[in-house]
Order: C-alpha cells, then structure tokens, then sequence
C-alpha cells in the first residue's frame, strides 16, 4: 500500500465509526440521503479512493473509482497536514483543486470541508 492509501485507511477507521454512529436515531435520514459517498484523492505519489456505502461502511481502493462524487488534487504533504493536524482555516492547503460531480457530493464537500481541513 502506498503513502495515499495508508493515509486514506487512518482516515476511514474513524470515518466509519463517527458515520455508522450517525446512521441511527432522528437524524440518521439526513446522513443515509448522502450515501453511498465515493471521494478520490489524486497526489502527486498516486491516486486511491475512499468510498462510504448504504450502511456507513468505509474502504478505501487503490486507483479512481468510476462515477466519484468529489475529486480532490492536492499535495499529499498538505493532505496528510489538512487530515491529521489541527483544522485551522488560516493553515488550508493553497493548492487544494476540487471537483464536485454530483450534488451530493456538493452538498457533503461543504458540509465537511471545515471538519477535513480542507
């Protein structure tokens, strides 16, 4: 496994935890009409996926998944900064280029922006 996937599995161990918590209770309607959720994170060592099904469960795949819902290309140095250090809004990844492709994704993107540092 790469630097991208090992990064993305550190990310998907609490991701499924925080989202299959979510999934229950008054709530949990409101999460289930964001899934399924594929992103695919493009590096300059790589590209892999990080994909959320109908139940919370998150995996990560090596490579482009078809049909993402958002694209994000950006340095691994600043993704790896922006996922695992403190979120300061002063301190997001300059370079960060993101693409939405479906309105989900949209909508999730601006709901986890603040969250994922990016």
């Amino acid at each position: 496994m790469g630097d991208l996937e090992d990064l993305l599995q550190t990310v998907a161990k609490k991701a499924q935890k925080e989202v299959q918590s979510r999934l229950g209770g008054f709530f949990g309607a409101m999460v289930r009409h964001y899934l399924p959720q594929t992103w695919v994170f493009v590096t300059e060592q790589g590209t892999a996926s990080l994909h959320v099904d109908a139940a919370g469960a998150v995996a990560v795949h090596p490579g482009a998944m078809r049909a993402p819902d958002v694209t994000v290309d950006v340095e691994l140095a600043r993704l790896r900064a922006a996922l695992t250090g403190p979120h300061l809004p002063a301190e997001r990844p300059q370079d960060l280029r993101v693409t939405t492709h479906s309105a989900k994704g949209k909508a999730a993107f601006g709901l986890l922006r603040e969250r994922l540092g990016l």
